[in-house]
């Protein structure tokens, strides 16, 4: 299953083909084990020589009706059964954090981790660029490739990214190229013969160039990324991981498992890039709820993604929804194979829909926080992003043998849009002598 690249995304319905975006020598294929070279990055890159506050965590019921458990996010405009926050374990005759609670100390330390290094402005230092040995050129051109890569595969985000300052531009190209180089490790061209040791290998070298020693260009964009700005590593690790769960997991049994792993392949993304988007001056939310509102983004993207190729996924026997939610629709893998839409069907959809709606409209209230710099390509892919649901709906719920896309023009009706929104500032908070 592809994740999604959070505020990073490719543009929705275009075509991308697997050629292998990711390795640059067949000795990184070596690095990783697997039995056969692995691709070159796009065409090759020619070698140079020398706990406050919780979100609402949703269940589906058999009516489809929601209600949600937490203080802040997803509003209960709309009715679900309550699913506690905490599971019971019989068998330990304990209480079980749920995956809400384990991401969610997550998303603490990572809005911690930047809030100390934000000043009275907002702004976050940009350190130098690291002296790579032999030439310096070498880390431009490394830089310049992860732009090119992010501009084929993720068009639309790549033009709102060129609003951004140069820093903060690269930095978010270098992470968008990591990104897809790990989800090409399980879901590309040679996904056949990645095993958990290649993917073992490929954590070592995360570590490797977290402490500065990469291992070829791209990641040596990278390396000078997290050196700039305070990205932790635990979410590119977290990212590794649910590519792990791609290699020994096909099915769900409910909404607290697929929400963990849309947390490990779309939500960790928007973990590392809010460090890199940069939080505006003028924004009155606290660093933890901006950090929740890109998580939710992810986990409605991840949503959208798998309401989106069910058929894809089922013809790799795969099933990326919530077992509990299926049966209690009267339905079964058996079902999803025979890939035909009854009104069990819809009835099932329409709640999963509502429920991927409700995780864009908690991520758009995060967007405007962002720097002003920043919030055009956000907004620009969460609105295209979206608008698949809509497609789904308008191919009468069959996502079986129809993919649901944005059109060229829906596409482009959409960025001025985008943008317009991007400009509008942070709401500020009334203080109760002006209210009166």
């Amino acid at each position: 299953m592809s994740m999604t690249l959070l505020w990073i995304v490719s543009s929705p319905g275009s075509e991308v083909s697997n050629s292998g975006v990711l390795f640059d020598s067949i000795r990184n294929a070596k690095l990783l084990g697997s039995s056969k070279s692995m691709p070159h990055d796009l065409g090759s890159i020619r070698a140079k020589q020398d706990k406050k506050k919780r979100w609402r965590f949703c269940s589906l019921s058999a009516d489809t009706n929601y209600a949600c458990v937490g203080q802040s996010g997803l509003h209960g405009s709309i009715n679900f059964p309550l699913l506690s926050n905490v599971l019971a374990n019989p068998a330990a005759g304990e209480a079980t954090a749920s995956s809400e609670e384990k991401v969610y100390d997550v998303v603490l330390k990572q809005a911690s981790l930047v809030k100390r290094k934000l000043g009275s402005t907002g702004e976050i230092e940009v350190k130098p660029d690291i002296t790579l040995p032999g030439n310096l050129s070498l880390l431009n051109e490394a830089y310049d490739r992860c732009g090119e890569v992010c501009a084929e595969y993720a068009k639309t985000f790549y033009l709102g990214t060129l609003l951004m300052t140069p820093e903060r531009k690269r930095a978010i190209w270098a992470i968008y190229v990591w990104c897809r180089r790990t989800d090409e490790l399980v879901d590309g061209p040679n996904a056949s013969h990645i095993t958990p040791t290649a993917l073992d290998r490929w954590e070592s070298r995360l570590d490797e160039l977290f402490q500065g020693r990469p291992f070829d260009m791209l990641d040596a964009a990278l390396s000078d990324t997290v050196r700039k700005f305070p990205v932790d590593i635990q979410p590119f690790k977290d990212m590794i991981e649910g590519m792990r769960m791609d290699l020994k997991k096909s099915r769900y049994k409910n909404f607290d498992e697929l929400y963990h792993y849309c947390y490990y392949v779309a939500g960790t993304v928007g973990l590392m890039s809010v460090p890199i988007m940069g939080i505006s001056p003028y924004s009155e939310a606290t660093t933890v709820s901006v950090y929740n509102a890109a998580l939710f983004l992810g986990i409605a993207n991840q949503l959208t993604n798998i309401l989106r190729d069910v058929g894809e996924d089922a013809n790799r026997g795969r099933v990326y929804l919530p077992q509990d939610e299926l049966s209690l629709a009267g339905l079964s893998d058996d079902d999803i194979f025979a890939g035909k839409v009854t009104d069990k069907w819809r009835y099932f959809m329409k709640g999963q829909i509502k429920r991927a709606r409700m995780f864009f409209d908690e991520a758009e209230k995060g967007v405007t926080e962002l720097n002003e710099a920043s919030r055009w390509p956000v907004w620009a892919s969460l609105m295209l992003y979206r608008q698949i649901l809509d497609e789904i709906e308008a191919n009468d719920y069959n996502n079986f043998t129809k993919r649901a896309y944005v059109g060229k023009a829906k596409k482009l009706l959409s960025l001025p849009i985008a943008y317009a929104k991007s400009m509008v500032p942070p709401p500020r908070k009334i203080s109760p002598s002006i209210k009166a």
